[in-house]
């Protein structure tokens, strides 16, 4: 299913990344595929797709569970959410099994053959590159790609801040970071081009000033004085998020503010629990993270980058399985948030965040990182003009041209070389 690249009540907005030499061209195309697992990946996709129209692309978007046979993608991410709710010793057992693995096993090769026709289909005349948020996808391209069936430039943006072997497909041309740390654990994996391009988070997460936190607040009927702990637990809901919210009450630092994403029972079972403040799937999460005064997190997935835009300190904590867990591991390792694993710790790490030096120094990571140029945009936007001047006949001086405008942007030579 080809979902539109704006959703219907997103504002326009002008562009904040500039457009790489030669983007803009008239019927420059990008495809976009991500995956309706959770919301990360399509929430990467939508501001991917925001800055890629900003820069003057036309943008198709797809949904990779829809490209698998016989509703097969949408029965297997049923069974994953199953599987984290349910039964999340499993979960953390298959994605231990995978990472050992180092590479797709022979069943899921073939379940994703079973797509890549599909695949192909989506890269219409007149794209000129081709963009992948979710691993599945990246592996279905990257096959495409080595066997010379997909002959545009192709790129994974990691959502992940820990890469799984999953995310790294041989074919893929360039692999997109968001830090120096998921940078390294793909190129230990073999991962080609890759490149630290920083996180995309939409345009609404900014730092908010003492009257907009005061705003926020009174406009979400937050109270005005004490301090605020944000806890998320994705779009489904999952993880110990009532023992997490409990926990953080008794601790006497913080008062918590719950959203619980889609799961209509946690929200039933929170308020019964006595929490006060508890949100159900947000339209508003700028205004939370402006009206609080740190994040509790879980996943370690797009909702921690966006908090670290608003220059709110992150915590990892309770975190599920598999990739929560590695997420925690490399947000720790960066610099960018705390992972508390002793439950005796955390009133004193959250007082830290909240007033602390720990605090500030994460606030200034967390900053410095989405302020780094050039963007994936600017690295995707470079090899699809770059695509589209050699199709369109321009000829080499252009195509030279293109190819310094890659490099002086820092984009990888493996990926400047594939491109032309």
């Amino acid at each position: 299913m080809s979902h539109p690249a704006h959703p219907a009540n997103e504002p326009e907005h002008r562009p904040s990344h500039p457009a790489a030499p030669g983007a803009g061209r008239e019927s420059s195309r990008i495809v976009i595929i991500s995956a309706s697992v959770g919301a990360g990946h399509d929430g990467a996709a939508t501001e991917l797709a925001r800055r890629l129209l900003d820069a003057g692309f036309l943008v198709d978007r797809h949904d990779f569970l829809d490209l698998l046979p016989a509703r097969l993608g949408r029965l297997l991410s049923g069974a994953y959410h199953r599987l984290l709710t349910l039964a999340p010793s499993g979960y953390q057992r298959m994605y231990e099994s995978t990472e050992h693995a180092g590479r797709p096993g022979a069943l899921v090769r073939a379940l994703l053959r079973t797509a890549e026709s599909r695949v192909l289909d989506t890269v219409s005349p007149g794209a000129h590159a081709v963009v992948s948020t979710y691993p599945g996808a990246s592996q279905a391209l990257g096959a495409l790609r080595e066997s010379g069936r997909l002959t545009v430039p192709t790129f994974t943006y990691l959502t992940d801040f820990s890469v799984h072997p999953l995310w790294v497909a041989p074919g893929i041309d360039g692999h997109l970071a968001a830090h120096a740390v998921p940078a390294r654990q793909a190129r230990a994996q073999g991962a080609a081009g890759v490149a630290v391009t920083g996180p995309v988070a939409g345009p609404r997460f900014t730092p908010a000033t003492p009257a907009e936190r005061r705003a926020a607040r009174v406009r979400l009927g937050l109270p005005e004085q004490v301090p605020l702990a944000l806890l998320v637990a994705g779009s489904w809901g999952v993880g110990p998020v009532r023992q997490a919210a409990t926990e953080i009450l008794h601790s006497g630092v913080a008062t918590p503010v719950v959203v619980c994403g889609h799961n209509r029972s946690l929200t039933d079972r929170l308020r019964a629990d006595g929490i006060e403040h508890v949100h159900g799937w947000c339209t508003d999460m700028p205004g939370l993270m402006h009206a609080c005064d740190v994040l509790v997190q879980n996943a370690g997935g797009l909702t921690a980058l966006e908090a670290l835009a608003c220059g709110l300190p992150v915590a990892s904590y309770r975190c599920i399985p598999g990739h929560g867990q590695t997420n925690a591991a490399a947000l720790d390792e960066a610099g960018l948030a705390v992972w508390v694993q002793d439950p005796g710790d955390l009133g004193l790490l959250l007082g830290e965040l909240i007033d602390g030096r720990r605090g500030r120094a994460q606030r200034k990571a967390g900053l410095a990182l989405h302020a780094r140029l050039p963007g994936a945009t600017d690295v995707i936007s470079s090899a699809a003009a770059s695509a589209a001047a050699l199709s369109s006949g321009i000829g080499a001086q252009c195509s030279r041209h293109a190819e310094g405008s890659e490099r002086s942007a820092d984009v990888p030579p493996h990926i400047a070389r594939v491109s032309l």
